[in-house]
């Protein structure tokens, strides 16, 4: 099962270093966003059209937006000149709808449209589904195009060095290392039994 994963999870990471150069698809993004208008998410949708008039701001028509509500974008200081990197940050170059997103394990580290950025997915069961620090308040909002669309609680905080591919593997390497050196410790010193007289 863990192989599995691990095969779907190399493919995500593929795709998103393989990402066309073609647009989204604008019927498909239209759809989208006034399935975004419908639950709200007007801010969202103002970002999408200011970056809409960049050439080749978005690319490929298969892509998942993380949605912070406008309370929360409104608090969010974007600026013209980030505003690609804003939206590519709290995008996924694939389709996911919430019933995928489900089977992820906990801490399944995921790449974003923005190179070199990675999103943690952890599942805490009653609290609900969480992306780094934001809870997914939202499922599903685009239903109608293939884009999908969660609404989130908050805006993604994306520490460079946390989520990036190199430190990614780095801690890999690390927790690896650990569970081989508590082995080795294991077997030379081995548990005395403790007998009772």
């Amino acid at each position: 099962m863990m192989a599995l994963w691990f095969f779907i999870l190399l493919q995500i990471c593929a795709l998103a270093e393989s990402r066309p150069t073609g647009e989204v698809n604008r019927t498909d993004l239209h759809k989208a966003m006034a399935d975004m208008r419908m639950k709200s998410y007007h801010g969202f949708v103002i970002l999408l059209q200011m970056l809409n008039t960049y050439p080749d701001a978005l690319h490929g028509s298969n892509i998942t937006f993380l949605m912070p509500n406008d309370q929360q974008l409104s608090k969010a200081s974007v600026s013209r000149k980030d505003l690609q990197d804003f939206i590519l940050s709290h995008s996924i170059p694939v389709p996911l709808p919430m019933t995928n997103l489900v089977h992820f394990p906990n801490r399944t580290l995921l790449p974003t449209c923005l190179p070199n950025r990675m999103i943690s997915i952890t599942n805490n069961g009653r609290s609900g589904m969480f992306v780094n620090n934001a809870r997914i308040v939202n499922p599903d909002v685009c239903l109608c195009s293939l884009i999908r669309c969660h609404g989130i609680s908050d805006t993604l905080m994306l520490d460079a060095s946390e989520y990036s591919p190199h430190h990614v593997a780095n801690e890999e390497s690390k927790r690896f290392n650990r569970r081989n050196q508590a082995k080795s410790a294991a077997t030379v010193w081995p548990k005395r039994s403790t007998t009772v007289h």
